[in-house]
């Protein structure tokens, strides 16, 4: 029943099935799935069945219902919600339970979602593996050795695992593609602005945007409608109209359209043949059903990933100076604080801020606190800044050449848990295809594109001028009506699902 979101909907409309009896199902594979993926944080099995037969009832009683009506969503752990904890996968804020409704929940739940829980995540978003979470690993459910990307690798478990047909991520650098490539499902981030940040638990707070993940580019188009519009409380929302999503699903080809390919980077070490092999199949799938393929460079790509982890850690110091532990958060005992040697007050700053932070975080913390101090600040960040006009440059110039850019989302499929957790340049270069479009503001999709040899999945990428997700949609969609990467499933999903 969880293979898709949009079937689900047609279901509970007709009667098929009931909103209660989807949720069951739904919290009954989160039940057997969490022991050995660890998707989630927080599992809300009451507050998500009175939910549903709320749902149940007002459909019986004929009441206008919202388009998600009784459609269970899993939400990353990084966006706040008023009825459940929202910890970021962090000691820092265990058992937090916000006061407020993110936008991006508050609209789901609008739209008639049932949130079944929060998911597991890199701890405040910072890593591409979520190893670094409080919680613990979370696995990938096509091989539980290997990672299921991240930060949003919970989000992208809890669909691959069948725990819930559609789900929200955030994407900073990747970890909404990156994870959905892992993971073998489809993944947005949409043009920064877009969707409300209101809620959202700021890593970096210009790069940092919401999106939908699910199994296909109808799925996600549903969660991106839902989520999408202009929020007086974001100063970074922009206000312009959300078209409507689902013309973008009519097209049947893509004639017309210009693809441009990019290739930068693919003769780098470490690029796996598979990712080559997923990328030249989309280019021909493409195509056969019309594009036009043209080839393009963006010279400054290879600036992606130092810029990148310049500008993120800088604004991830900045926004988690706020963790001092005298508001809330972890906060150090006061027995401890009387040990110090400092004084009490910088005691317990300093002692609550390394209790509570994860080692990951604390490196981009003191990464970006060195790159903001006096003498460094024009050095790196305000260096780091030009850089990010010139990358913005690049894109704007490649569209006026295409209407898509194609190309890979990581450099290789999943790779092995704890097989870079010492080497972190390592793990920052799996951000390697996927930062440009932080940087840049643009929307960008993460589509099944093929299997490895061992049966991981492998993802393909396509990015598009700000606010044209509906092109993305389009050449998405057409590309799964042409292919079946989509549609396969890992044994675990199979098996939650064989009645």
């Amino acid at each position: 029943m969880l293979h898709s979101a949009s079937e689900i909907l047609k279901q509970l409309d007709s009667g098929e099935v009931t909103a209660v009896e989807v949720i069951e199902q739904s919290l009954a594979a989160i039940r057997a799935t969490q022991s050995t993926i660890n998707a989630y944080t927080h599992i809300a099995e009451e507050s998500a069945l009175e939910a549903a037969r709320e749902v149940d009832v007002d459909r019986k009683a004929g009441k206008t219902l919202g388009p998600l009506a009784g459609l269970p969503v899993a939400v990353k752990d990084v966006l706040c919600t008023s009825d459940m904890p929202t910890t970021c996968s962090s000691k820092m804020l265990q058992d937090f339970v916000p006061p407020y409704d993110a936008t991006v929940v508050a609209r789901l739940k609008h739209a008639g979602a049932i949130v079944v829980g929060k998911t597991n995540m890199d701890e405040f978003a910072m890593g591409a593996s979520t190893e670094t979470s409080a919680a613990g690993i979370t696995s990938n459910p096509w091989d539980t050795t290997k990672t299921p990307g991240g930060s949003s690798g919970g989000a992208a478990a809890a669909i691959a695992a069948g725990t819930a047909p559609l789900s929200i991520g955030t994407d900073t650098g990747g970890s909404i593609r990156q994870p959905a490539a892992f993971c073998g499902i489809t993944g947005l981030k949409p043009t920064y602005g877009r969707v409300s940040r209101y809620g959202l638990v700021a890593f970096a707070s210009s790069l940092d945007q919401a999106g939908p993940m699910g199994w296909s580019v109808d799925d996600v188009a549903i969660g991106l409608q839902a989520i999408s519009g202009y929020d007086p409380r974001d100063s970074t929302s922009v206000d312009v109209e959300v078209p409507g999503y689902t013309p973008a699903m009519a097209a049947e080809d893509v004639r017309g359209m210009r693809v441009g390919v990019l290739r930068e980077g693919l003769d780098q070490d470490g690029v796996s043949p598979a990712v080559r092999d997923a990328l030249a199949t989309a280019e021909s799938v493409l195509r056969e059903q019309g594009a036009e393929i043209v080839e393009i460079e963006l010279p400054h790509s290879k600036y992606w990933v130092p810029t990148y982890y310049v500008i993120a850690p800088c604004e991830a110091s900045s926004n988690l100076s706020r963790f001092d532990g005298a508001h809330y958060g972890y906060r150090v005992s006061d027995a401890e604080i009387a040990k110090a040697d400092s004084g009490p007050l910088e005691a317990m700053y300093s002692l609550s801020r390394e209790g509570g932070f994860g080692s990951e975080v604390k490196r981009r913390i003191m990464v970006g606190t060195y790159a903001l101090s006096e003498g460094y600040y024009d050095a790196y960040y305000n260096q780091a800044l030009k850089v990010r006009r010139l990358i913005r440059g690049d894109y704007d110039s490649a569209f006026k050449q295409c209407d898509v850019l194609l190309g890979p989302v990581t450099p290789s499929p999943a790779f092995t848990l704890g097989e870079k957790t010492d080497d972190p340049i390592a793990m920052y270069l799996c951000d390697l295809f996927t930062v440009g479009a932080n940087l840049a503001g643009v929307p960008a999709i993460s589509l099944p594109g093929g299997f490895d040899a061992t049966g991981l999945p492998v993802g393909v990428q396509l990015q598009a001028p700000v606010m044209e997700e509906s092109r993305l949609l389009r050449a998405g969609n057409v590309f799964q009506m042409a292919s079946d990467f989509h549609t396969r499933r890992p044994a675990v999903f199979t098996e939650n699902h064989s009645q």
